[in-house]
């Protein structure tokens, strides 16, 4: 079963090997468009390496909503607790 700091550290790991966000800049709090620079093109990048957390495969409209550190950890939490479709 996932955990939040699980996934907070894969989170960590993405965004540091992907887009050189240091490490200390991934809080809860920091928001991901203005805090950590991410842009659209990114995002769907960082929800592409997310999907090796869960089962499930992700819609782009599950993920529209997300601001911030903690909007995506609660996201991957939600969908790795879903039962996968059959």
């Amino acid at each position: 079963m996932l955990s939040r700091e699980k996934i907070l550290e894969q989170l960590t790991r993405h965004l540091g090997e992907l887009f050189e966000v240091p490490p200390e800049k991934v809080v809860p709090e920091a928001r991901l468009y203005e805090d950590l620079d991410i842009d659209s093109i990114d995002a769907v990048d960082l929800v592409v390496q997310l999907q090796q957390l869960t089962p499930r495969r992700f819609k782009p409209e599950e993920f529209r909503s997300v601001r911030t550190v903690n909007d995506v950890v609660e996201g991957v939490l939600k969908l790795a607790d879903e039962p996968v479709p059959r």
